[in-house]
């Protein structure tokens, strides 16, 4: 069995908003709902699914930038909600983010080598000249000239200010990299090359990756394994070739059946729903009002993520008897 390096328990994140001015009212939304997951170290977990699911707040849960309303976040066996003020910091020096959005993520006023260097300098590593000796190394390493350390993002391409992030998140040799979407902003022809440089720094740090996106084919690209997320839960699990051969969530079928195929002989069963993507927390499954195979108990019963063959899991009530063509 791998190690595990991250252990996330029964993990929930609810949200309360007041909407209305005269007549306001509080809604809550369910963010995350009962996550039970764990992240071997050495491996890449893909973690799929729509725009607004859950992804970004589980990837802020376990950086420790949102609070869990329940649950527990276990890194190498301790329980992080345990953790004081030293330890926290140690493991945020071990759990880095890459950020979605290379145009935003990155202080303006600041040089490239500023920015690269500065969690050296928040964790006090070093002294100024070894700081700026492992920045320059570092971003050489991630594509960038030495001529270009004192440059500023804007005279920077959006693959470039994507690389002076990687580097950033790679300074203070983490043990896991949270890359949220890190390529959706770009242009396909250099998304190729961000990818391409993460599973190369893999190899070279011996990291582990928790990479989120909603692009089934950059997943497939990298994943060792597949998380799918609906509505705050984990609806199935698996190894990559496992879910893109073999979907067993009426869910994971629909978003496979939307991917376009390059084979215009192959033919593929295309998965129908009527309604829109709901808000959760609801009785029942969250995905009944969209899947065309639910039954009655689906209205009353919430399925749970079981396993249904070795290492597969799936959180449906007809796990295994429904099947893409």
């Amino acid at each position: 069995m791998p190690e595990t390096l991250i252990d996330l328990q029964n993990l929930n994140k609810i949200f309360t908003f007041t909407s209305g001015i005269f007549n306001s009212q509080n809604r809550i939304v369910h963010a995350v709902q009962s996550i039970n997951l764990q992240i071997w170290k050495g491996e890449t977990l893909g973690l799929v699914g729509e725009s607004g699911c859950g992804k970004s707040t589980l990837a802020r849960l376990i950086v420790g930038l949102e609070n869990p309303s329940s649950g527990f976040i276990f890194f190498q066996g301790d329980d992080i909600s345990s953790y004081d003020k030293r330890a926290m910091k140690i493991y945020r020096r071990n759990v880095q983010l890459i950020f979605q959005d290379p145009y935003s993520s990155l202080n303006p006023r600041k040089s490239a080598i500023s920015m690269v260097k500065e969690p050296l300098i928040i964790h006090r590593s070093g002294n100024s000249d070894e700081r700026r000796r492992q920045a320059t190394e570092l971003m050489e390493k991630v594509g960038l000239s030495a001529e270009q350390a004192n440059r500023y993002p804007h005279e920077f391409s959006g693959g470039q200010r994507q690389r002076i992030g990687i580097a950033r998140a790679l300074i203070l040799q983490p043990q896991l990299i949270i890359a949220d979407e890190p390529v959706s902003a770009l242009d396909v022809s250099v998304q190729a090359q961000i990818l391409n440089l993460l599973k190369d720094l893999k190899q070279d740090f011996g990291l582990t990756y928790l990479f989120i996106s909603h692009d089934l084919n950059v997943i497939r690209h990298m994943a060792d394994r597949v998380a799918v997320m609906y509505l705050g839960q984990i609806v199935e699990l698996a190894e990559n070739r496992d879910i893109y051969e073999s979907p067993l969530h009426p869910y994971t079928q629909l978003l496979l059946s939307a991917v376009p195929d390059c084979n215009p002989r192959k033919k593929r069963k295309k998965v129908i729903i009527k309604d829109e993507i709901g808000h959760g927390g609801n009785r029942g499954c969250n995905f009944q009002d969209r899947c065309p195979y639910k039954l009655p108990l689906c209205k009353e019963q919430q399925p749970v993520l079981q396993e249904v063959n070795k290492q597969r899991f799936c959180a449906c009530h007809l796990a295994g008897s429904i099947r893409m063509s």
